[in-house]
């Protein structure tokens, strides 16, 4: 199906959903899901690497070293990020976003620690909630 633009608008009785279909063999996977709620995708992040700015969360898994983590600039002014550690495995995870408001890093030491990052294109990655990580 081809792009379509609307001028106004647009009602579901049912939700939307942002999905993408492999050009090879035709499967489809759910981005987001639109309805009563909003639903994100998850991306599982072990040791160091760079999160993903195409799905909402990214759920942190650390090894016993230090895990150095890299957040790239936003693609829009109101994009969200939430960053979840799930297993602390002993080490610290320290995520450096390219452009931070608030400072230059988050580091995330604790199951259950997270931060919630709201892109602006003027000043950055701007952390609106973090419950446990710590902000440097």
């Amino acid at each position: 199906m081809a792009n379509t633009t609307f001028n106004g608008p647009v009602r579901s009785e049912n939700g939307f959903e942002s999905i993408t279909k492999d050009a090879t063999t035709g499967a489809v996977t759910t981005n987001a899901t639109y309805g009563t709620s909003i639903t994100g995708g998850v991306q599982s992040l072990s040791g160091a690497g760079a999160v993903d700015l195409t799905n909402l969360v990214t759920e942190l898994t650390t090894a016993a070293g230090a895990a150095a983590v890299t957040l790239a600039d936003g693609t829009t002014s109101g994009q969200i990020k939430i960053i979840n550690m799930i297993v602390d495995g002993g080490g610290t995870a320290t995520v450096t976003p390219v452009t931070f408001a608030n400072g230059t890093t988050v580091a995330f030491d604790a199951v259950a620690e997270s931060a919630t990052l709201v892109w602006n294109s003027t000043i950055g990655w701007v952390a609106t909630s973090v419950n446990g990580a710590t902000v440097a």
